[in-house]
């Protein structure tokens, strides 16, 4: 059987569903989708029977997306946070995480690789407190709330597994909730780097390139796990796939021909019969014999994974510490 296209996005799951069977609705997973001022917020519901569906864990998936982005729209960048902001905040509160709750913030991924930093550089950028709260507790002024981070390296650096040293941290520091950020793969070009995915199932670092590593979940850590990802890498079958298909609309546009399956079938002769999912297929059938089946990142990935981390920070700071507004950040002690 060939292997499903790549992708960590519950949103890129479901429509990959909906397109397959052509349907709006799928048993299981309740949707609803919010637009504001350029940033599109999709909520998805899924329980057991959804899961089985989309193939992904029972839970909720929060898919922050802004295509601007890519434009640099500082604008939108600052719409980006507050929303991100916002909706965490509401998140957390609707998960029963109380202000007073310790947070350990889990930087997942590589310095060494851009497209693999957003976790570390998330983490540079966060306002961390939790020290301040051990060392010098009457000094610290209400509204913030204990934050600790660490960033613990991939297993071919530090030769072990991510799950071990974070539930090692786990049980010395004993936090209540613990704030994973990762990279993640979409199958879809608009998302990369234009997105943020929340969601409270947790995650399984590497995943979404074949490098699958132990859960960090509740059932592996024992406490709460929100998972925070940004797609930064697409398979190349999406690029083989979605070139095809931006082929065949400019060429109907040029034509001003009506969209129809007859005319892809004119186009692409057998290869126009073929289903959505088929053609994906095919095309991985025919670039993995050929090591070609890679996982790419814009040549631009630089500006666009520091942009996104900053997003994030930015929004975890005002999210967390209710005393930080969007235009202040105070100093947290007298």
């Amino acid at each position: 059987m060939p292997r499903v296209v790549r992708t960590d996005l519950a949103i890129d799951a479901q429509q990959a569903v909906q397109l397959a069977r052509q349907a709006d609705e799928i048993p299981g997973v309740r949707s609803t989708i919010k637009q504001k001022e350029g940033v599109r917020v999709s909520t998805l519901k899924v329980d057991q029977q959804g899961a089985d569906e989309v193939g992904k864990l029972p839970g909720t998936y929060i898919t922050f997306e802004a295509p601007g982005l890519r434009k640099k729209d500082s604008g939108l960048q600052d719409q980006m946070i507050k929303e991100f902001a916002n909706t965490f905040e509401n998140f957390l509160d609707q998960e029963g995480v109380r202000e007073d709750q310790r947070i350990l913030v889990v930087g997942l991924g590589n310095w060494n690789v851009t497209p693999d930093a957003v976790g570390p550089m998330v983490v540079k950028n966060l306002l961390i407190t939790n020290h301040l709260f051990e060392l010098m507790p009457d000094l610290v002024q209400s509204g913030y709330r204990p934050v600790s981070a660490i960033t613990p390296g991939v297993m071919g650096v530090t030769g072990l597994e991510t799950s071990a040293i974070v539930y090692g941290i786990i049980q010395q520091t004993k936090p209540d909730v613990v704030i994973a950020i990762d990279a993640l793969a979409t199958r879809s070009l608009e998302r990369v780097n234009t997105t943020i995915q929340v969601t409270d199932t947790g995650i399984q670092p590497g995943s979404g390139v074949g490098n699958k590593r132990k859960p960090l979940t509740k059932d592996a850590l024992g406490i709460p796990v929100f998972a925070i990802g940004v797609p930064t890498v697409v398979d190349a079958t999406t690029i083989a796939y979605d070139t095809l298909e931006l082929l065949a609309r400019h060429i109907q546009k040029e034509m001003k021909r009506v969209e129809d399956q007859q005319f892809h079938e004119q186009l692409f002769g057998l290869l126009g019969r073929l289903s959505n999912e088929e053609k994906r297929q095919l095309i991985q059938e025919v670039l993995a014999p050929l090591g070609h089946d890679l996982i790419v990142t814009p040549k631009e990935v630089d500006d666009y994974v520091e942009d996104i981390a900053n997003i994030i920070a930015n929004g975890l700071n005002i999210a967390l510490h209710e005393i930080i507004a969007f235009d202040d950040l105070p100093s947290i002690t007298h």
